[in-house]
């Protein structure tokens, strides 16, 4: 009685359409496929290499390279999550399969290396501003310093003069 029945079924699948449908290509707006990052904006912080939780992202600063194993990433967005410049987002499509392990490597281009350095020469120049004027409203804020007292009359005016001197 089965095996009449079991016959019957096959073949109906033989000669029905499939009850199965095709997949779309692209995946709807939400979904998680790859980590991409955007090396013009990144600063090379590691704070997604830090957050991800299977490694599989690697930061070289001296090299000014950025790398992801994709077979290793598990999609999990901690790194999209706690990228301080946001140029990490996670891609619709997701990694196509392979037979061997591949890391994918992004090199800064000349222009953003230049760009961040040239921020970074800014804010050494900001932060040595406000630490003379820090200094400098100390020393207006405080009584006078008599030389008696053993101070000296401007300390933080003559020791940029001297290292000057000492260049000559």
């Amino acid at each position: 009685m089965a095996l009449i029945s079991f016959k019957k079924t096959i073949l109906r699948n033989l000669f029905s359409k499939p009850y199965t449908r095709k997949t779309e290509k692209e995946f709807p707006e939400g979904t998680r496929g790859h980590v991409e990052n955007d090396m013009d904006v990144c600063i090379l912080c590691g704070l997604c290499s830090i957050k991800c939780p299977t490694h599989a992202i690697t930061v070289d600063k001296a090299e000014k390279t950025w790398s992801i194993r994709p077979m290793s990433c598990i999609q999990c967005r901690c790194c999209v999550d706690n990228c301080p410049k946001k140029c990490l987002s996670m891609g619709t499509r997701f990694q196509e399969p392979g037979d061997e392990k591949v890391t994918k490597t992004f090199k800064q281009s000349e222009k953003a290396i230049a760009a961040q350095e040239a921020l970074m020469k800014a804010a050494k120049e900001r932060a040595a501003a406000a630490a003379a004027a820090k200094a400098a409203a100390a020393q207006g804020g405080a009584a006078p310093a008599t030389p008696a007292q053993g101070a000296p009359a401007a300390p933080a005016q003559n020791a940029p003069q001297n290292a000057e001197e000492k260049k000559d």
